[in-house]
């Protein structure tokens, strides 16, 4: 059974930093495609990032240029640095994999999920 587990969330300035992390077991690391999404209360859960097993990775508009999505398959670890935080950026933030490799935008590519991580972007 695969488990991913979501870390590094926080309270933040606007402005500031977080490196969010998730580790990944139970499944061929390298072969998955993983992505980052997010939701606030009442909305749908949104693209943020995602990563192919080859490191292509690609971006919500919202959040390019400040946020950086990164692999580790030796450590069967996804990451999410973010930068320059703004209020809007404040949600739960879910990790997610694809067995097929497909991942992107498309949360139905997705076939398994973190609990996911709260991040407020506050002053």
């Amino acid at each position: 059974q695969v488990q991913l587990v979501e870390s590094g969330g926080g309270l933040v300035q606007p402005g500031g930093s977080l490196r969010l992390s998730c580790a990944a077991s139970g499944s061929i690391f390298s072969i998955n495609a993983m992505g980052w999404f997010r939701q606030t209360p009442g909305r749908e859960r949104e693209f943020v990032a995602a990563i192919s097993p080859g490191g292509l990775t690609t971006y919500a508009e919202s959040v390019k240029g400040r946020f950086t999505i990164s692999r580790d398959n030796t450590k069967h670890t996804v990451y999410l640095q973010m930068n320059s935080l703004r209020p809007e950026d404040t949600a739960a933030y879910f990790c997610a994999g694809d067995l097929d490799g497909l991942g992107g935008a498309r949360i139905i590519h997705y076939d398994y999920w973190g609990l996911g991580t709260q991040v407020t972007v506050s002053s």
